[in-house]
């Protein structure tokens, strides 16, 4: 009951606050927030109406992205508090910004640090993920089972994302990189790239920053498709508030894993 209850909040705050909006934003309506981050008016209505209704359907801490970044401390809740709400209300806002129809509305239960249960709602694709943790992966309903990429790292599909990271270890990435067969900068939403691990669209993703709304639901749908989600020294991913660690390598299997970190590092 509960995933289909969080899949339904999902898609009506969505259809209610983000979706009139897509392209459609009125002046007025973006801001930044930080150097090169903007949010909307729909980031902030979607967060407040999934907020509100996690909490009617479990009544623990709510960390959601545009709370935390009025407040960093609420944050704590992941590591304080027995269990948590994490919500990213549009993930991908500067693409929802920029009229991209790369963006998705995304939540997970977090429980003793370790994300639980995990949803991603892509408006603009109609497809919903989910998972739960030790039951399985979903893409609308149906199972979702994550093959090994092969053996041939030539033909392997990855993306780096370098943004955050000093231009000398770029080129070093970069370099590394030139033995898979084809690498992206990515589509700008972790709720996009995720799924496409899962889809068989991706072998594996090396991401630098890692704010927990954006990893905790798509971590969990990795991991439970059958693929992996770590830090690079091997330590399985869990939700920590941001200034945590750094790095993050996702994979299809743990061979395609460990021959993308042997690479890049």
């Amino acid at each position: 009951m509960l995933m289909e209850k969080v899949a339904e909040i999902l898609r009506e705050a969505s259809a209610e606050a983000v979706e009139p909006r897509f392209r459609a934003l009125a002046s007025g309506e973006v801001m930044e927030k930080a150097p090169g981050e903007v949010v909307t008016v729909a980031d902030r209505e979607a967060e407040a109406i999934i907020s509100r209704r996690l909490r009617e359907l479990l009544p623990v801490p709510v960390v959601g992205e545009e709370a935390v970044s009025a407040d960093p401390a609420l944050a704590r809740a992941l590591l304080s508090e027995p269990a948590a709400w994490l919500v990213d209300p549009v993930d991908g806002t500067s693409n929802f910004v920029a009229g991209h129809p790369d963006f998705a509305v995304m939540a997970s239960l977090v429980r003793a640090g370790r994300t639980v249960a995990a949803w991603i709602w892509q408006p603009t694709t109609g497809t919903a993920y989910a998972a739960e943790l030790g039951a399985g992966a979903w893409r609308n309903d149906s199972p979702l089972s994550r093959a090994g990429a092969g053996g041939d790292p030539e033909k392997w599909r990855g993306v780096l994302k370098t943004r955050f990271l000093d231009p000398a270890t770029q080129h070093r990435l970069q370099t590394g990189a030139r033995v898979f067969g084809e690498v992206t900068p990515g589509r700008s939403a972790a709720g996009m790239e995720y799924p496409m691990i899962t889809d068989d669209e991706l072998d594996f993703i090396l991401y630098w920053r890692t704010l927990p709304w954006d990893h905790s639901p798509g971590g969990l749908l990795v991991t439970e498709a059958g693929g992996v989600c770590a830090r690079l020294d091997g330590t399985p991913y869990q939700p920590e508030p941001p200034g945590g660690p750094d790095g993050l390598l996702v994979a299809a299997d743990p061979a395609t894993w460990e021959r993308v970190r042997g690479a890049l590092a």
